[in-house]
């Protein structure tokens, strides 16, 4: 067997080559219509990152933060679409949007849209670049765990 010491420093000290490429990661953003036909036109964010973060609820988001888990699940989803599109990816971003959607006041219906953005810094401009829109589903059609 070899050392347990060897098994346990890739562990304790990180590689530098963990990440293949560094790139900015996809924003999802989603929007609502009325039906299949409509082109949206007030496309939102999904779960913007907020713009302060307490020290106190730091401290607790590194013990406990589940959201944030499926957060960077989504955006592996996102990844994946961009590379290899695949249904599974597509269910799973309409699953959490959904699912989030009916967590909130109101009622949804309609049609629900999402698309792949990245945002990049060129100079002093902020370039936006639409790389994946996915085709719209029926909110009462997806399944929600």
């Amino acid at each position: 067997m070899p050392n347990p010491l060897q098994l346990l420093l890739p562990a304790l000290i990180p590689s530098w080559n963990f990440f293949d490429v560094i790139a900015p990661s996809p924003r999802i953003e989603y929007a609502l219509t009325a039906s299949a036909e409509t082109a949206p036109d007030d496309w939102r964010e999904f779960r913007r990152r907020p713009a302060r973060v307490l020290p106190g609820e730091m401290a607790g988001r590194l013990l406990w933060n589940p959201r944030w888990n499926e957060s960077l699940f989504l955006v592996s989803c996102a990844e994946r679409l961009i590379d290899q599109p695949t249904a599974h990816s597509q269910d799973e971003i309409f699953k959490r949007i959904a699912a989030d959607l009916a967590r909130g006041p109101e009622t949804v219906e309609g049609w629900l849209w999402f698309r792949l953005v990245f945002v990049a810094r060129e100079d002093d401009a902020i370039l936006r670049e639409v790389l994946f829109e996915a085709s719209p589903r029926a909110v009462a059609q997806i399944a929600i765990r």
